[in-house]
């Protein structure tokens, strides 16, 4: 079990770049909302304390403790109801991954600067 005074993700590998790079925009999407779909709760359409609880053991998140999970929730969720819609897993996601953060950005430049050489 993981102790409190130990960071639970601190030898956790970011593979959403890697993942990016080889489904693309659409396919990484895909396989964030399928992630979503594995800690959902069926009941209530969301990622609940209870139901990613349950669920984490199918990402290899069995150790982590209920503050631990409770934070993680806390993190992602932006409207305060103590749960992740799937746009907040997602967004929350993307948060988490500074490499594909840096990219995104790059990418958002690269459009602007495009759409003002061009003439908007």
């Amino acid at each position: 079990m993981a102790s409190s005074s130990q960071n639970p993700l601190q030898n956790f590998h970011d593979f959403l770049p890697l993942m990016a790079g080889k489904l693309g925009g659409d396919g990484l999407i895909g396989e964030l909302c399928n992630g979503f779909n594995l800690l959902v709760d069926g009941d209530k359409g969301v990622i609940t304390f209870e139901s990613l609880k349950r669920n984490s053991a199918l990402l290899g998140l069995q150790d982590l403790t209920d503050d631990d999970l409770r934070c993680m929730l806390k993190e992602g969720d932006f409207d305060g109801d103590g749960a992740l819609s799937q746009m907040e897993f997602c967004v929350l996601m993307f948060r988490l991954s500074p490499e594909l953060m840096e990219a995104s950005r790059f990418v958002f430049q690269e459009v602007i600067e495009q759409e003002l050489k061009h003439g908007y």
